[in-house]
């Protein structure tokens, strides 16, 4: 199967180093992206949106052969989810990396802009729980490896026309929350709760990381995406 992986904020292809190994040898074939403008300085990326993510991932759907699962870190989240809207068809599973399916104008998050584009905030601007488990030598080797985003992909907001996406199964792999935990949490955020019920096959898996478990927890998160595309 064709595993299309999709980075949060400040990530590129790279980030996902330390699962795509165990993918193949699982018999997949990871593809992992690096989305338009990444790196990129304002003079060159400052037109950029959401949109044009989210059209990155559908050329690369429209690419495959067969069938494809979409997996989003994060922000990434956002993206995959507007990509199988647009192709449902061809989009055997969406999986949400300690991120959660957006309802129609949902968007990341804001963050400060400086010179054009949004720098990677340190870790020491998220909380506590999402960062626990990366050691300094991470932190330290991963922060180095960033790179900025455009100033208007956190802010701008996914827009549904159609309910295609709901069709499409979904796993959330849920850093610090059990399935009981996620589902009274998402209940109360108001319009994400109705997106999520409205999925028609959808589960929760328990990862027992920080936000970045690709980082911080490799073999279970790549334990974790082959279990699912079963």
């Amino acid at each position: 199967m064709d595993i299309i992986l999709v980075p949060g904020l400040w990530l590129d292809a790279g980030s996902w180093d330390p699962v795509v190994p165990a993918l193949r040898q699982a018999g997949h074939t990871p593809r992992p992206l690096t989305l338009p403008g990444v790196g990129a300085p304002a003079a060159e990326s400052a037109d950029i949106g959401i949109q044009d993510w989210v059209d990155a991932v559908v050329a690369e759907v429209d690419a495959s052969a067969g069938p494809v699962i979409l997996v989003g870190h994060s922000g990434g989240g956002n993206v995959v989810w507007a990509a199988a809207e647009a192709r449902a068809d061809r989009v055997a599973r969406v999986v949400f990396v300690d991120t959660v399916p957006p309802p129609s104008g949902g968007s990341i998050s804001e963050f400060d802009v400086i010179d054009g584009v949004i720098p990677f905030p340190g870790w020491e601007s998220f909380d506590e729980p999402d960062v626990a488990d990366i050691d300094a030598e991470t932190r330290a080797t991963w922060a180095q490896r960033t790179r900025s985003v455009p100033a208007r992909v956190p802010t701008d907001e996914v827009r549904f026309e159609g309910t295609a996406r709901h069709a499409v199964p979904v796993t959330i792999l849920s850093g610090g929350m059990d399935e009981a935990a996620f589902r009274e949490a998402i209940a109360q955020w108001g319009p994400y709760g109705a997106e999520f019920d409205a999925i028609a096959d959808a589960e929760v898996v328990a990862l027992g990381s920080g936000h970045w478990p690709q980082f911080s927890q490799p073999e279970r998160l790549s334990s974790a995406l082959i279990a699912a595309v079963r």
